[in-house]
């Protein structure tokens, strides 16, 4: 994710020289990262508990996709634009 995300920015920069575009992909990347970070520690969880792969990752799949869903419910709220 650090590798692309930089390579994004490098080209945005490339391609518009904006800064305030700059400033709301590097924020948002930061906001919409976060959701994803706990499928991370779910998958060898779930699997230690001799779940199988698939079904761990199906299982951290839907628990991000809910942490998506809260945060474009709440994100607005509170200051974050998508």
């Amino acid at each position: 994710m650090p590798l692309i995300s930089v390579l994004g920015m490098i080209l945005l920069w490339r391609d518009t020289h904006d800064a305030e575009r700059m400033i709301a992909h590097s924020s948002a990347t930061f906001w919409y990262v976060l959701p994803s970070l706990p499928m991370f520690l779910l998958v060898p969880a779930l699997m230690k508990r001799e779940v199988g792969f698939g079904l761990a990752l199906a299982a951290a799949c839907v628990v991000t996709m809910g942490l998506y869903a809260l945060i474009m419910l709440v994100g607005p709220r509170i200051g974050i634009k998508p």
